[in-house]
């Protein structure tokens, strides 16, 4: 076991909304669930497989068997593996021999003739030479199993229904089938799933960027979009959804649509998918997402980090310019600035001289500070006419303002930043600037 391994597994499968009846975290019936406490159950099955001669004891050295790969490999030999020297050891002679104190595995003993067949959900009826598949290890020497024979002991004393892996699995179908009729039991469903490549069609690695879950959750992205893009990567509905939420995926997802063909990995896809999870969430989850977000990794702009009552007074000002949660805060510096910084002359708009620029910025003022209520209609309402009155363009008025308030030519919409701003530090802020004038 390592350290914190599994509770990262754990936290990445909540964060992305997938729960268990039982595990390591909740308990049940079918513990215990760490394969270091379970040795009892894979002793017993190498038992079983040792009285009925499915299995024997090798005592073959590292060193034999890195001669005999050597060998293959010079030979160029379609058969490869162990050359089952030991399987001709009584039971007796092993016992002697590990009574002496030696030390050695337990092999499964694979059938030397004919085919192993077996069904895959997504493949179909797949067929394995049995010539080609050596007599695996199933107890190292150290008592622990191999995961061939755990992961077969356990899921069927777990009594699990259906075991979906990579395709690089596959070619271990042929020992697992094997194990479960040595054991008498029924093998479960399986299906063997595409493997996720890089854009250079190479197994995704750290110089392609994040590979984890976690690693997504703080580049800001939705559990939504993230099992959305994941599960697009090898299934499909038909050939135009793109966007489900992630009950439309519970509801229409089958393992008989999984795709054959390995999929590429997309950060663009990724980003863009999730800006369009982000524009169909409801006000009160992207606020829910962006406080939680911030608190577990606050902005370089936060002097601390804004609470869920912020966040929904943002998000009408950025939602529809996000891609990612990371994309807020930058969007919104003027917020956490005691002082707003910019230069001067940018408070000047085309057209326009400081005379003027310190006429419609005072006008505001007054218009800000007695306005009633104080939100983005009236703001709106109250600043048309007043352009119009001050005989400027709307783009003068708006853009002076834009600047004296935020620091920014452009900024989210204006009359929605000025009430998010409130009446207080948007008259503070004009009357900044008619001081820099």
């Amino acid at each position: 076991k390592v350290d914190g391994a599994v509770e990262l597994m754990l936290e990445s499968l909540k964060w992305l909304g997938l729960d268990w009846d039982e595990g390591p975290d909740v308990g049940g019936d079918y513990g215990p669930y760490y394969q270091s406490e379970r040795l009892v159950h894979y002793r017993e099955a190498a038992q079983t497989l040792l009285a009925g001669g499915n299995a024997y004891h090798c005592f073959c050295s590292p060193e034999r068997l890195s001669e005999l790969r050597k060998q293959q490999q010079q030979d160029r030999s379609d058969v490869t593996g162990y050359d089952g020297k030991c399987s001709s050891l009584s039971e007796g002679e092993a016992q002697s021999r590990i009574a002496s104190g030696e030390t050695g595995v337990i092999r499964f003993r694979m059938p030397d003739e004919g085919a192993t067949v077996g069904h895959d959900t997504i493949h179909g009826t797949v067929s394995f030479e049995n010539r080609l598949t050596d007599d695996f290890v199933i107890i190292k020497s150290d008592g622990f199993p191999t995961y061939h024979l755990a992961s077969v002991v356990d899921d069927h004393l777990m009594e699990i229904s259906h075991v979906t892996r990579a395709i690089e699995w596959l070619s271990s179908l042929p020992r697992h089938l094997q194990l479960y009729k040595a054991l008498d039991w029924d093998p479960p469903e399986f299906a063997h799933l595409p493997l996720v490549l890089a854009t250079d069609r190479t197994k995704l690695a750290k110089r392609h960027g994040a590979t984890s879950v976690l690693e997504f959750r703080e580049m800001g992205m939705l559990p939504s979009a993230m099992l959305n893009y994941l599960t697009l990567l090898g299934w499909s509905l038909d050939d135009k959804t793109e966007i489900f939420s992630s009950e439309e995926l519970i509801e229409h997802f089958s393992l008989e649509r999984v795709s054959k063909s390995d999929a590429v990995f997309d950060i663009e896809k990724l980003n863009w998918m999730n800006g369009v999870h982000i524009r169909d969430s409801s006000p009160d989850d992207l606020a829910n997402a962006l406080s939680s977000y911030w608190n577990q990794y606050p902005a370089a702009e936060f002097l601390s980090p804004p609470d869920r009552d912020f966040a929904l007074k943002v998000i009408p000002l950025v939602h529809a310019r996000m891609k990612t949660l990371t994309d807020a805060a930058p969007l919104l510096p003027f917020f956490f600035q005691d002082k707003i910084e910019y230069d001067s002359e940018q408070l000047v708009q085309k057209g326009m001289d400081l005379d003027g620029t310190r006429v419609v910025l005072n006008a505001a003022s007054e218009g800000l500070t007695t306005l009633d209520p104080f939100d983005t209609d009236s703001i709106e309402n109250m600043l048309r006419p007043l352009a119009k009155d001050l005989d400027v363009k709307v783009g003068q008025l708006l853009g002076a303002l834009r600047v004296a308030t935020t620091g920014l030519k452009v900024s989210p919409p204006i009359f929605e930043t000025i009430e998010a701003l409130g009446r207080e530090q948007t008259v503070k802020s004009i009357q900044d600037a008619i001081d820099r004038l």
